[in-house]
């Protein structure tokens, strides 16, 4: 044999610790937290507070890569949207993502 039977039965006398056996996942969960979780939902609330902000004149992009003008913003989820000249569509606003706002003029421009 490789073991003798002594070395084998002193290995069963000694109980691991059990806080010892859950650090592991729960450095795991911390790693998991500060790489997943906690980017996810800043940039959820980030995308909420813009999109919480949108008004006339904003130029938008849906989540389909539309590019559009906001013509009203309505009651409720939903905006409208100038694709062209004479066309305008229904938005929800959860479904865009970028608002870019309208260019302010320059000083020197006139």
């Amino acid at each position: 044999m490789w073991i003798s039977p002594a070395y084998a039965q002193a290995a069963e006398a000694a109980a691991p610790n059990p806080f010892i056996q859950m650090a592991p996942l729960v450095f795991i969960f911390v790693i998991f937290y500060f790489l997943l979780i906690r980017p996810q939902s800043q940039a959820r609330k980030k995308h909420m507070e813009m999109v919480a902000n949108v008004r006339r004149g904003d130029v938008v992009v849906t989540a389909g890569g539309i590019v559009g003008k906001i013509t009203k913003v309505l009651e409720g989820e939903e905006v409208m949207v100038e694709l062209a000249d004479n066309v305008t569509v229904k938005v929800v606003k959860s479904t865009l993502s970028d608002v870019r706002t309208k260019p302010e003029p320059a000083a020197n421009d006139k």
